[in-house]
């Protein structure tokens, strides 16, 4: 395979998104070098710089290509749950909340072809492996879908403090997170397991989630109940 930059164009800029997103599934993003990156794609440094410049411009386009699609998904459906529960005279349910937020997630663990995994899965390991850089930046490109999310929750959910739909939030990130990483840690307590499919994941995990979102308050909260003070928004899988 060629390693000349060639002429500049999206086959050689996709290629390189590409091979630089598996290997920071694979490695992190600390762990992958420029080097590594170029072999895998087979251009060399010339062909990195024309198109990204930088590490860390590469870094910020391998996620981008992709959130825009998934905020897109999200929003649309959250905006047609939001129409049915009009047509029916009614409010949101927390489980359509939940559905809308993590249906589009699951789709794209679904696109093995198209590389949707390989995203979800360098996704999950960014929330467990912070990133100063990446983190700046998924908060700044999802700032405006989790608001519309989260006050979703908040209307859904009406008898329970911000503060811990917050907290009860960033736990389901966490949760959805290590599922999308795959189901091979399951290996290590369950022996033999082939379920992977995101058809069956969903509903598993929309029930889990629910029950977390649904479970009784913790005793400090009945007890002495604090105003709701503003909070990071937690970052998205």
């Amino acid at each position: 395979m060629s390693t000349q930059p060639g002429k500049p164009g999206p086959e050689t800029r996709s290629r390189i998104l590409d091979a630089a997103e598996a290997l920071f599934v694979e490695h992190g993003l600390d762990g992958t070098s420029m080097r590594m990156i170029t072999a895998a794609a087979g251009v060399n440094l010339a062909a990195v710089n024309y198109h990204f410049g930088t590490k860390d411009s590469l870094i910020h386009e391998v996620f981008k290509r992709r959130l825009g699609e998934l905020n897109q998904a999200r929003i649309a459906a959250l905006d047609r749950a939001e129409r049915r529960a009009r047509e029916q005279g009614g409010g949101l349910k927390p489980s359509q909340v939940l559905e809308a937020f993590f249906t589009p997630s699951l789709e794209m663990v679904a696109d093995t072809a198209g590389g949707g995994r390989t995203f979800m899965q360098l996704l999950g390991r960014t929330y467990t492996e912070p990133n100063a850089f990446v983190r700046k930046f998924l908060a700044e490109e999802y700032a405006e879908t989790l608001q519309r999310f989260l006050q979703a929750l908040y209307d859904s959910l009406p008898g329970v403090p911000r503060e811990e739909i917050l907290w009860r939030f960033h736990f389901m990130m966490g949760a959805t997170s290590y599922a999308i990483a795959g189901t091979d840690a399951l290996q290590l307590f369950a022996g033999h397991f082939d379920d992977e499919d995101p058809a069956r994941m969903l509903p598993r995990l929309i029930s889990f989630l629910l029950g977390g979102l649904r479970a009784p308050l913790p005793d400090f909260v009945n007890a002495a109940p604090r105003p709701s003070r503003a909070a990071k928004t937690p970052d998205a899988t």
